[in-house]
């Protein structure tokens, strides 16, 4: 399971089936509960971590004490790359919202890692700029489109990657209590509870918890853009 997901990273892309295993082998292994923290905002960056299980809130606090939600971080996705190349303070705090299990590789390891495997680079620099592209189509989702849209959009991103098939729709576990779901869209408990709402009546999604049904994802997308 861990070298396969290793696999799928693409930072690692184009390893060797040999350089998994090597690289594997220098990497540590950490658990998580629900609501205990990876790393905080501000700590130094001493590694590089992949989530093989469960699910990761990526937060930043602002001066006044509110926390936005920048990004969640699911199984094969990776957090601290940054750390590969600059030992600076980290930019966010990682807190898991569902149990979960990670890799761990210590800058000093990367870097005698890569001495031999130079090729590397370019892998990380495309991954890093897929990371730098969809930060940016945040952050422009927030300038032009509203509230609702935006939880449309969240509602899909979130069922692309942990949603599964059901007999009436797309069945997505997000972990997320209503108060996180509202700080990833950038607005109010408030207005994305009354958004909610409208999507309910309209029959485009089912509540369940802290999970989702979507039902008509077609309508969705439309109101996503």
């Amino acid at each position: 399971m861990e070298n396969n997901v290793i696999s799928q990273v693409p930072l690692f892309a184009g390893l060797s089936e040999d350089e998994q295993v090597t690289l594997r082998s220098m990497m540590g292994t950490i658990a998580l509960r629900r609501g205990e923290v990876l790393f905080h905002e501000g700590d130094e960056g001493k590694r590089f971590y992949i989530l093989v299980e469960g699910k990761l809130k990526l937060g930043h606090s602002a001066s006044d004490g509110r926390e936005n939600l920048l990004a969640i971080i699911g199984p094969g996705e990776v957090l601290g790359e940054l750390s590969l190349f600059d030992l600076g303070a980290r930019s966010t705090t990682a807190t898991a919202i569902s149990p979960s299990k990670l890799l761990y590789l210590e800058h000093a390891d990367m870097v005698r890692f890569l001495e031999n495997r130079p090729s590397m680079a370019m892998h990380m620099l495309r991954a890093l700029a897929i990371r730098l592209r969809r930060t940016n189509e945040t952050l422009a989702d927030l300038v032009f489109s509203d509230v609702p849209g935006r939880v449309a959009k969240a509602l899909l991103d979130l069922a692309e990657r942990f949603g599964s098939r059901v007999d009436d729709g797309i069945h997505v576990p997000h972990d997320l209590t209503q108060e996180e779901l509202a700080k990833l869209v950038g607005a109010s408990r408030e207005t994305v509870n009354k958004s909610l709402a409208e999507f309910v009546s309209r029959n485009w999604i089912r509540l369940e918890g802290r999970a989702v049904t979507l039902l008509d994802v077609e309508r969705l997308k439309r109101r996503a853009r």
